[in-house]
């Protein structure tokens, strides 16, 4: 790896310090990956088998990726003002990024996969904002998706008027039953109201 890309790569790690983005020390890196903060945690090239393991399992807990870097202690030290420094994490997704592409563009064998899951993550965290930015200003400007109008009630079906003389019969049964009596529909007359009085006979007809 040339000095140049060396230079590139340490600068940005203490641009991440500088910016609030780098946590560093056990400690500090193990908070940020259980809090899912951490996008990329940074390892030591000289760092021990038990700090590696360490690494490991704080990536784990964090669901992000944890590459070795190819500078030591005292140099990574260097880059953010501390004397000795084995273990660092990146929290912003693009820094992340931007830091393991000019790795892999170094030493493409050993961290293009990585840079590759990290492009991939840092698109997608854009497109997240760049949504949650829409929706916000939309806000701001009181749009809304359009209400769907209320469905409209249905009108009561009219029901026949049912008949209290029960169903009425068919036209052929109606002619034949008026041909054949036509007082058939007629209401009888009470007795003693129009019919004939017989005359009493007894000892005033005598």
């Amino acid at each position: 790896m040339s000095a140049m890309s060396d230079d590139r790569i340490l600068s940005l790690i203490g641009l991440c310090l500088r910016g609030g983005r780098l946590a560093v020390g056990e400690e500090p890196v193990e908070a940020a990956a259980r809090a899912r903060d951490a996008r990329v945690l940074l390892l030591a090239a000289d760092a021990s088998d038990n700090t590696r393991r360490r690494v490991q399992h704080f990536a784990d807990a964090g669901q992000c990726l944890w590459i070795r870097v190819p500078y030591p202690k005292d140099v990574l030290g260097r880059a953010v003002g501390r004397t000795s420094v084995a273990v660092a994490a990146v929290t912003d997704v693009g820094l992340a990024a931007a830091l393991v592409q000019r790795l892999a563009e170094a030493d493409p064998d050993t961290y293009a996969e990585s840079a590759r899951r990290l492009e991939l993550k840092a698109r997608r965290a854009a497109e997240r904002r760049q949504e949650q930015l829409a929706h916000e200003k939309n806000v701001r400007r009181g749009k809304s998706k359009p209400a769907s109008p209320p469905p409209q009630p249905e009108e009561p079906r009219k029901q026949p008027r049912k008949s209290s003389q029960g169903p009425r019969p068919p036209r052929t049964d109606r002619a034949a039953r008026k041909k054949a009596s036509p007082y058939a529909h007629s209401r009888p007359v009470k007795k003693g109201k129009g019919s004939f009085r017989k005359k009493r006979t007894g000892p005033a007809d005598a």
